[in-house]
């Protein structure tokens, strides 16, 4: 049983979070018994193989969901190059999945419901939890503090509820997960070993300069959402936040591109950009893959050199440097937003979805639009309100400034 038993070979037990570790239970119950390893490890692959289908199918139909205008993003996800290359790699499916599921629930308006999946998706990998943190900055710009807490309290009372049976009951093989994650040195993916290569240091600090530059840029992405034009989308925010532990973290497998495709399809909905990306991503698939055979071939060094590696590893970072630079570009000029050119203001939001600002930096502005006496703006529209007269349009340039006084741009910044 899994945290409970211990594991021949070097790693005593299983090295997963909770809710990873009884999937691939649930899976070892679900293989039929009888015939030789080989045959018994086939059908166990086939039967993981198969729920991570339904997880596939949790992901796509949540993803197309959660724009409801937009559901054609969906296929973004569904026809991914780098997704069908690497969805059986391992189970990070199944986390995806309810992270998916979460920011469904938050599209709508849901928020405990949906801190409850953030918890439960943490508790199969660890990278959901960092949703939380664009969320607690949006809420805070928007004055939605308390829907914010209400999800923080459903996150910590499902992860909770999921882990401190094990934690009690196998404390030992509960944590294996995180101390293999602190003790683990630099390794594949990780432009930590390409200096480690270069410089031939094992760069055993690697942590701590890891974790310092996750906080200083994720602190970096609060100060965008505070101080940009517009108050960015949820799905922006999220892609950004974990990216930034994508390409600071101390390895990539090839299957943590999963984490990303469906912030990406919400975050950046442009085929051509997109793709680019994807292309990135499965030039870097194919360069691991060939550097195991050339250092698994011995003598006959046949594959991808170091050199070669390292080369796959900088397209990887590049290409999603790419990606989220015009993620950020998109928050500093949202006219650019492919989401907002109809009108919308953040589909993924919830309740933050059309709500005016509250907090901005310097100073506090209550109910923005309610107070203001010019024309209210509709953002990606081309139009305009006059907010003393609700009744009353007129067209207008995109992005049309309101009188001095009144609050500057609204919409939902």
């Amino acid at each position: 049983m899994p945290y409970f038993d211990r594991l021949p070979g070097d790693m005593e037990y299983l090295e997963y979070p909770v809710l990873t570790g009884l999937f691939m239970e649930t899976a070892a119950w679900l293989t039929p018994d009888g015939g030789g390893l080989q045959h018994r490890e086939q059908l166990y692959w086939l039967v993981n193989a198969g729920m991570l289908m339904v997880c596939t199918a949790v992901l796509v139909v949540c993803v197309t969901r959660t724009h409801r205008l937009r559901p054609w993003d969906g296929l973004l996800v569904a026809l991914a190059p780098a997704f069908a290359l690497t969805a059986t790699i391992n189970w990070d499916l199944f986390a995806v999945a309810l992270a998916a599921a979460a920011m469904l629930m938050w599209s709508r308006s849901r928020p405990v419901l949906a801190g409850v999946l953030i918890g439960l998706a943490t508790a199969a990998k660890f990278y959901p939890l960092l949703l939380l943190g664009p969320l607690f900055v949006l809420c805070l710009r928007a004055g939605r503090l308390r829907q914010f807490f209400a999800a923080g309290a459903g996150a910590a009372v499902a992860w909770l509820a999921v882990n401190l049976p094990v934690m009690v009951l196998a404390t030992e093989g509960w944590s294996k997960f995180y101390s293999f994650s602190q003790e683990r040195p630099v390794d594949f993916g990780s432009f930590w070993l390409i200096i480690s290569q270069r410089t031939g240091s094992p760069l055993d600090d690697a942590n701590v300069w890891a974790t310092a530059l996750t906080l200083l840029l994720c602190a970096g992405i609060g100060v965008l959402a505070l101080h940009a034009p517009r108050r960015p989308r949820f799905a922006q925010l999220a892609f950004l936040v974990v990216a930034v532990f994508v390409l600071v973290n101390k390895v990539y497998s090839p299957q943590y591109v999963l984490w990303l495709i469906p912030l990406a399809a919400l975050a950046r909905p442009r085929w051509r950009d997109f793709l680019v990306w994807q292309a990135c991503e499965t030039a870097y698939f194919v360069g691991i893959w060939m550097y195991l055979a050339y250092t698994s071939s011995g003598d006959k060094h046949q594959g991808l050199p170091a050199e070669g590696y390292q080369l796959a590893i900088l397209v990887h970072l590049l290409g999603t440097l790419y990606l989220a630079a015009l993620v950020i570009r998109d928050v500093l000029t949202p006219e650019r937003d492919v989401v907002r050119r109809d009108g919308a203001d953040d589909p993924s939001g919830g309740v933050l979805d059309g709500a005016p600002d509250v907090v901005v930096p310097g100073r506090l502005r209550h109910d923005a639009v309610a107070t203001s006496t010019g024309e209210q703006v509709a953002w990606g529209a081309s139009r305009t309100v006059d907010v003393r007269s609700p009744f009353r349009e007129r067209t207008a340039p995109f992005g049309t400034e309101r009188p001095p006084g009144s609050g500057g741009f609204t919409g939902g910044r």
